[in-house]
């Protein structure tokens, strides 16, 4: 028998890397190169690079490097990971995920720079929501629930009437700091304890409610 929970929002907020799009491998390709450049176990670095910014990243792998040297490397890596898309693929169910919630209350809230959001969205082939908060708009990187706070200011909902869809660490406990239920999306994001995890998008059915509110009928 197949166990379904449901979430109800009046918005829902998404995170981009490995919650709608597959950019692990660039990811990979590319913290791999710092990583080597730095002296640094690959692995190690991997393990806290998900949801963070990079220059947040490398301050918290490097606390005594001088923060100009990471913000440097972080428009370095940038345009790096803009120019890379290759391997870059949607989340299993992330397509009809996008289009069920087209006409919904919806907001991206990624770490990615715009031009990198982009770049990923579209080589997704997923579209742009119209709103969006990205590394430009926010002075904190997650975990700071910033971003989700002004996401959900944007679309004009109290943050406990939004649900984060998140895969990191970082973003959950960004999501949790804004007040909001998580859903944890992958793998990653079941040891950080999201109000409820699904494996991908595969397991989120979308309903429109008649008063407004949005139903995720999550199956596991």
């Amino acid at each position: 028998m197949t166990a379904t929970t449901t979430l109800t929002a009046r918005a829902l907020l998404l995170d981009m890397d490995s919650t709608l799009v597959n950019s692990e491998a660039v990811v990979e390709r590319c913290w791999r190169r710092w990583a080597a450049e730095q002296g640094l176990a690959a692995d190690e670095v991997l393990a806290v690079v998900h949801g963070r910014q990079g220059w947040a990243t490398m301050a918290a792998l490097l606390p005594d490097r001088p923060m100009e040297l990471n913000l440097a490397d972080n428009r370095r890596m940038l345009a790096q990971e803009t120019a890379d898309t290759d391997g870059v693929v949607p989340v299993p169910g992330a397509p009809a995920f996008m289009a069920a919630i087209a006409r919904l209350p919806h907001a991206l809230v990624t770490s990615a720079n715009g031009p990198l959001a982009d770049a990923r969205m579209g080589a997704a082939g997923l579209p742009m929501p119209s709103v969006r908060i990205t590394a430009e708009n926010v002075s904190a990187s997650k975990p700071d629930p910033e971003g989700f706070l002004k996401g959900a200011a944007e679309l004009g909902h109290r943050p406990e009437d939004c649900v984060v869809f998140e895969d990191s660490e970082a973003g959950i406990l960004a999501g949790r700091a804004a007040g909001m239920r998580v859903l944890g999306v992958g793998d990653r994001a079941a040891a950080f304890a999201p109000t409820a995890h699904v494996r991908d998008l595969t397991q989120v059915r979308v309903e429109a409610l008649p008063d407004g509110l949005i139903a995720l009928h999550l199956t596991a």
